[in-house]
Formats: C-alpha cells, sequence, structure tokens
C-alpha cells in the first residue's frame, strides 16, 4: 500500500480514514498488567504497531493472545518464531529457530519479542498484524515483526502462525511473560 495515500490514517489520529486505512484506537500503558483491545467487525485485516514497551521486570518478553469470548478463554495457537541477535560488545551473533517460543495448538500467550529489558534504554518495538479476525469461515492467520533490546543485545524477532478458530476473534491483549507494562503505545489500524 502506498503511504501517501494513507499517511492520514497511519499517522494521524483515530477515526481518520483515507478510504481503506483507519486508525481506530491508540492506547498508553502505564504500568498496566495487560493491554486489549476489542477487535472490529469490518476489516479484512487489522495492523497493531507497539512503541517503545518498556517492562516494569527485566528480561521479559513481550507478547499477546486472541480471544473469542471477550477475554474469558483464548484460542490455540499454532506457530513458528525466530530471532536474529547481535550483542552490544560485538562479541556474539546469531539467527535462530526459537521453538520455546512457538505454540503446537497451545492457547498460552505468543511471544512477539524476547528479554526485553527494563532499563530506560532497552525496551520493544514493532508490528502485528491479523488477517481476517472476524471471518466466520476461515481460520485466523497473524504475522509479526519487533526489534528488542535487553541483556546488553539487541533482538530482530519474528513470528507467524494462526488461531485455530473459524469463530470471529473479538479481543486481543498485550502483556509481559512476568510484571506489568511500565511505559508503551500500541495503536490498531483496520485496513479494508
Amino acid at each position: 500500500m502506498p503511504l501517501g495515500t494513507h499517511k492520514a490514517a497511519l499517522f494521524g489520529v483515530a477515526g481518520v480514514s483515507t478510504d481503506t486505512v483507519v486508525l481506530l484506537s491508540t492506547q498508553t500503558a502505564s504500568d498496566d498488567s495487560v493491554v486489549e483491545f476489542t477487535l472490529p467487525t469490518a476489516y479484512k485485516f487489522v495492523k497493531f504497531s507497539f512503541y517503545n514497551c518498556l517492562p516494569a521486570t527485566d528480561g521479559e518478553d513481550f507478547k499477546m493472545n486472541l480471544s473469542t469470548d471477550g477475554g474469558s478463554t483464548y484460542e490455540a495457537k499454532t506457530s513458528s518464531f525466530f530471532a536474529a541477535n547481535h550483542t552490544e560488545a560485538d562479541d556474539n551473533v546469531a539467527v535462530q529457530y526459537e521453538s520455546s517460543d512457538d505454540l503446537a495448538q497451545g492457547t498460552g500467550d505468543q511471544t512477539l519479542s524476547r528479554n526485553v529489558g527494563s532499563a530506560a534504554d532497552e525496551g520493544c518495538s514493532g508490528e502485528l498484524t491479523v488477517f481476517n479476525p472476524t471471518s466466520t469461515t476461515y481460520v485466523k492467520h497473524w504475522i509479526s515483526r519487533s526489534s528488542g533490546y535487553g541483556g546488553d543485545r539487541n533482538w530482530d524477532n519474528f513470528g507467524a502462525g494462526y488461531a485455530n478458530t473459524t469463530t470471529a476473534l473479538n479481543e486481543i491483549r498485550f502483556l509481559y511473560s512476568s510484571g506489568n507494562i511500565a511505559a508503551g503505545t500500541i495503536k490498531m489500524w483496520g485496513v479494508k
């Protein structure tokens, strides 16, 4: 999608539309255990961007989960996750498949960014896209990419998978594996 025609929606305020992309909601975390969004019904896919999300506890993973019943239960997901990382001291670099961050029909929270530090110069930012979230015919595919810093190491994280349900999704939550989200902003766009 060309940025020029969608710039107002991508960087504007909630409700601004350029026919196909609408900024639906912005939430700013301030020592919150979770940040939750109600998913819209009129969009082919929903894109989330998260900025400078900082955990209250050092070395935690930034995660998400998807629900069809407003967060009472969470859907079984199958996913794959890999990351590239590089130490600040330039003494260790790697690209590796992270099997511990995969889900195999698990209902647990899905990792989006690994080992995020809690210092002022750490945190994570990235994107998550959920395709056809309110379809009642297909399972719900998603992809994510994020950059995070913690433990003197930068991580470039990649995830993809699907929620194994043909029921419409209506809620998504973001959280850290332990402790609160000390700070950060998350935006949700709908794309027609």
